[in-house]
């Protein structure tokens, strides 16, 4: 049995708590990942991400079950670069793909926690210049942060991303429901963007036409007509979803 009270038990607890603790980090983020992934016209890109941070989590838990030790900097190298990788591509389906807004800011609380941690490490072994330049990194990764949460979380998902959704559920047929198209086509109207707004109500009269809900079809065209009417919404976006009803 260890001896908590000699140095090699001081040691052994220590890597626990640590292991123990990148162990919570991965599980909560991949948890409120995948919690938010259900509020996104696209749920299967932070869905996958947050498989994988509970999927790291268990193997972070399995490796501290294990005769052989995991040194304390890999779950720490493994955060930064998961993370790393979350932030590249999240950015670019924020930016411009426009089909997820979580993937981002999650990855970056990983990169953020990840790189700060090997950091601070090693902050007792670097001389002045090295601590001053760690600080300003850590302050950028923080700075990077605060924006990803603010235009990710706060900001949330674009209208245009609810139209590209709602027209994906048309070809899947879901078209009624929590998650159909009829409700995607809801959440894409802009207040600034008159032109998605009318995008939205041309789809939502052909579906409703196309379900034989009258009263809903008449309100959405007039809706549509006070936007400009038919001609102003691309005809290769009407033909989009003509045709997608045509093959249900």
């Amino acid at each position: 049995m260890r001896d908590f009270g000699s140095p090699d038990g001081r040691v052994d607890s220590r890597q626990s708590d640590i292991m123990w603790f990148w162990i919570v980090v991965f599980a909560v983020v991949g948890v409120a990942c995948l919690w938010y992934s259900r509020h996104q016209p696209f749920p299967e890109i932070s869905g996958r991400f947050s498989v994988l941070l509970l999927s790291i989590s268990v193997l972070l838990w399995l490796s501290s079950t294990a005769p052989r030790g995991t040194s304390e900097e890999v779950p720490a190298v493994v955060a930064a670069i998961v993370g790393g990788l979350g932030v590249i591509f999240g950015v670019r389906h924020m930016t411009a793909t426009h089909r997820d807004v979580v993937v981002a800011p999650f990855g970056g609380i990983l990169l953020c926690i990840g790189s700060i941690s090997l950091l601070s490490d090693r902050w007792n072994d670097y001389d002045q210049t090295e601590q001053l330049i760690s600080f300003a990194l850590a302050s950028v990764l923080v700075t990077l942060q605060i924006y990803l949460s603010f235009r990710g979380l706060v900001i949330g998902v674009q209208g245009i991303s609810w139209s590209k959704s709602g027209l994906r559920q048309v070809r899947r047929g879901l078209l009624e429901g929590p998650r159909g198209a009829v409700s995607h086509f809801e959440k894409s109207w802009h207040s600034e963007d008159q032109w998605l707004t009318a995008m939205s109500h041309a789809a939502l009269v052909l579906i409703h036409g196309h379900t034989g809900d009258s009263d809903n079809e008449k309100s959405h065209e007039m809706e549509l007509e006070k936007l400009g009417g038919w001609d102003s919404v691309d005809d290769s976006w009407t033909g989009a979803i003509r045709e997608a009803l045509s093959n249900l």
